[in-house]
């Protein structure tokens, strides 16, 4: 009886510290290499007091999704959750939708961070060409299919920390030698702070760079112990990640003017460059094109998986359900994210589409605190992780805030996504229903 059930269970191949190390991965990718420029022009030298505040708010999410990944060790998170808290289908496939939307948003926001970053070295290559080639080799890897595995993740990791590790170290040695920011191009970096206003608004947007760790709640059925290790896991990864962002954003402030920061679009990589001019710049850069892009094809993977499967589901046309006879790929579902993901990247900044993913992600951590408080109500329990009920409470209030903080274009494509997404689910829901289909 035991054999059958291990047979059929995943196997638990994550430890406590395989998923810290896999939390750690996820949330540090690409999203400080992108976003801290742009941070630095709306919160100046207080960037760090953003980075600091959107953890705190991402932390107070990452508490309730401890208890949930404790009480519901099981792999679906966040639609999952929502699911066993409201019980309702509909809006269980808004999630997914909404999670779909996440990805495209987020990919276009990567491509313009690449772009940025190879235009460093290549000046000369349109953006829209390098759009266009990243997308091309995207969907080309995508299409051959890929293989996930521990290793592979630890090597990425590895990889990404080691960019953010050479700038610390050579920033500190700039610091350390008597190093400082010319004074005319620095009028701001010991400036007062803008006000709270601009470090709140820095937050929403800092947010950004600390997706990721309600992943660890996906890969709940393959953790040794996960009703005390998934908890761990999160909390400590996103604290080993919050350090680091924090202290990159503040050095970073100190080795160039927030003016400069926001100006550039490769943004740590200026950094490198003044900090430590004799440093091969190139091996930095590409650190931070392989983080970037290995971010991007995730998202991809992510979207062409959601897409196929809402297809399965009836969300969607079945055209889209079909996987390549070789390669057993949804390759079709290639086909409709390729063009939405190239327009959102050539028609938006990094700024605004880096806060509307952002955005929709705080509006789902809403869901999943709301879930929570349902929960616990329905089902109160004395033992495993749990947490007091103001902590999903005000992790509800502080993601409500920073989405008002956002920018307030990003409100009007996060609420344009939800609307497609409602009017998918509505006509899903009348076809389900008509006589033909009953008949």
């Amino acid at each position: 009886m035991t054999t059958e059930t291990e047979t059929e269970s995943l196997k638990r191949v994550f430890g406590l510290t395989t998923l810290v190390i896999y939390g750690v991965g996820d949330i540090l990718g690409a999203g400080i290499y992108a976003v801290v420029g742009k941070i630095a022009g709306v919160s100046g030298s207080w960037v760090w007091a953003s980075f600091l505040i959107a953890m705190l708010v991402a932390a107070l999410t990452a508490l309730s999704y401890a208890e949930l990944g404790s009480r519901l060790p099981k792999s679906g998170g966040v639609a999952y959750f929502i699911h066993e808290a409201f019980r309702t289908n509909w809006l269980s496939m808004l999630v997914g939708w909404l999670m779909f939307c996440t990805c495209l948003v987020s990919m276009a926001t990567l491509s313009i961070a690449f772009a940025g970053y190879l235009n460093a070295f290549a000046p000369m290559i349109p953006t829209w060409a390098i759009v266009l080639a990243l997308f091309a080799g995207l969907t080309f890897v995508n299409f051959r299919g890929m293989e996930e595995s521990s290793a592979l993740n630890i090597f990425c990791t590895t990889l990404e920390v080691s960019g953010l590790l050479i700038v610390i170290l050579v920033s500190t040695a700039f610091l350390l030698g008597g190093g400082v920011v010319p004074a005319a191009s620095n009028p701001a970096v010991n400036a007062a702070p803008a006000g709270w206003v601009a470090v709140l608004q820095g937050a929403a947007l800092a947010f950004y760079a600390f997706i990721g760790f309600e992943d660890i709640v996906n890969v709940a059925e393959e953790v040794k112990d996960p009703e005390k290790n998934v908890p761990r896991a999160i909390l400590m990864a996103l604290s080993i990640a919050g350090v680091i962002y924090i202290l990159v954003s503040w050095l970073a402030t100190q080795v160039l003017s927030p003016a400069e920061l926001s100006a550039s679009k490769a943004p740590l990589l200026e950094v490198v460059r003044r900090a430590q001019p004799a440093f091969p710049e190139v091996i930095f850069a590409v650190i931070a094109l392989f983080a970037v892009l290995n971010t991007a094809l995730l998202n991809f993977v992510t979207a062409s998986r959601l897409l196929y499967g809402m297809s399965r589901e009836g969300l969607l046309p079945a055209w889209l359900n079909k996987l390549h006879p070789q390669r057993r790929t949804p390759y079709r579902t290639f086909l409709v994210i390729v063009p939405i993901v190239i327009v959102l990247a050539l028609s938006g900044t990094l700024q605004f589409l880096a806060g509307t993913t952002a955005t929709l992600i705080m509006a789902m951590f809403c869901l999943v605190n709301v879930s929570l408080l349902i929960i616990k109500r329905r089902e109160p329990r004395n033992q495993g992780f749990q947490v007091p009920w103001l902590v999903p409470a005000l992790a509800l209030v502080s993601n409500l805030i920073l989405i008002a903080f956002a920018e307030e274009s990003s409100h009007i494509l996060a609420l344009a996504f939800t609307a497609i997404g409602l009017v998918l689910i509505w006509i899903h829901g009348a076809i389900e229903s008509s006589p033909r289909s009953q008949g």
